[in-house]
């Protein structure tokens, strides 16, 4: 038991660690250091930035296209160390999770091929030149990994710290097809709208529309699906975006729409949900839902502050988990102590 409460509290570590590794990256993304260093996995050649005047030289001498910014070579390479770490701490998981028989093995395999992935994009990133589809992948790798960090923490726990649980079923009827359907709806469209938030990020959409509610210009004339090709035009650098102004009208503007229908099936979603999970999951998806559009209207009317803009990316993660805990709480048994069981039983009789 203690072995496994320490497992636990490896993966709420690893949790924890990829919310920061999530932040980082949206940091390193927002202050144009995703280029800081040139090359992968090191910076200009180096296992850390060069500071001193005689790597300074060394390194504007083997990379001549790329001067050094010390400010931003250290945003990119502080994400890069605590990415590392936190495959290592994954790598430990999937490890001591085919040690026992009883511990999830698939999630962490899953997480380890994720990661490793991710860490492809990561590279591809730098060497691709910010290319769209490769940024926009790697954010997706990051939310991936917290979301199945965080769904193996939950299946750890029920099995950890609930060993005696009898899993009683809601009551028949209590949750429709209805409700399943508009939960799944609800976490696809977060999905969908986290992708175009990447999107728009990656091909430097953000500022392009500053009013509300969509944007000032007439985005409906300008339109052109052509803006969501994953295959972005040739050029030497993606960096501060290729797409003509139309294009970037386009992509921002859905991405507002998508916002929207993200809102009207959360608020659905919420209230559709009080009574078969309970006030506390329907004021959890209100809130948190409140607050991204709260940081997503203060990103339009304030010009993308950083720290805003940062609390965004991390808030629609957030919003991302607690969408998926409210699915699996419709799709998955309630569980019920014997002990909670026998209370409500006997309570009913002393009742009748």
């Amino acid at each position: 038991m203690e072995k496994d409460k320490r497992y636990l509290g490896l993966i709420y570590g690893a949790l924890a660690l990829a919310l920061v590794v999530v932040a980082l990256g949206a940091f390193t993304r927002l202050t144009e250091a995703g280029l800081g260093c040139p090359d992968w996995p090191g910076c200009y050649g180096f296992l850390t930035v060069p500071q001193s005047a005689v790597k300074i030289a060394q390194a504007t001498e083997a990379f001549p296209h790329a001067p050094v910014e010390i400010q931003k070579a250290w945003n990119e390479m502080i994400h890069r160390y605590v990415a590392g770490t936190l495959g290592l701490v994954i790598a430990a998981i999937a490890f001591l999770a085919w040690r026992r028989s009883e511990r999830n093995r698939m999630l962490p395999s899953v997480l380890l091929a994720v990661v490793t992935f991710q860490a492809a994009l990561g590279m591809w990133t730098v060497t691709m030149n910010l290319m769209p589809i490769v940024v926009m992948g790697h954010l997706l790798g990051g939310f991936t990994t917290v979301t199945l960090l965080f769904m193996l923490a939950l299946l750890e726990r029920r099995r950890i710290k609930e060993p005696t649980q009898l899993k009683v079923g809601l009551q028949k009827g209590s949750v429709g097809g209805k409700l399943k359907a508009l939960s799944v709806a609800a976490l696809l469209a977060v999905v969908m709208q986290i992708a175009l938030g990447g999107w728009t990020s990656a091909n430097y959409a953000a500022l392009v529309c500053t009013q509300l509610p969509v944007c000032e210009v007439d985005w409906a004339e300008k339109y052109d699906a052509s803006a969501f090709h994953p295959i972005s035009p040739k050029n030497e650098t993606y960096q501060y975006g290729v797409l003509n102004f139309d294009q970037r009208v386009t992509i921002h503007a859905t991405h507002r729409i998508g916002a929207m229908v993200v809102t009207a099936l959360i608020l659905l979603l919420a209230f559709a949900v009080r009574k078969p999970l309970g006030a506390g999951a329907s004021l959890l998806l209100l809130g948190t839902l409140g607050i991204q559009i709260t940081l997503g209207v203060t990103n339009v009317v304030a010009l993308l502050p950083l720290s805003v803009a940062v609390a965004h990316n991390v808030c629609g993660l957030l919003l991302l988990l607690v969408t998926v805990r409210t699915v699996i709480g419709v799709f998955a048994p309630v569980s019920m102590t014997a002990a909670q069981s026998s209370l409500r039983d006997s309570g009913r009789l002393s009742h009748g």
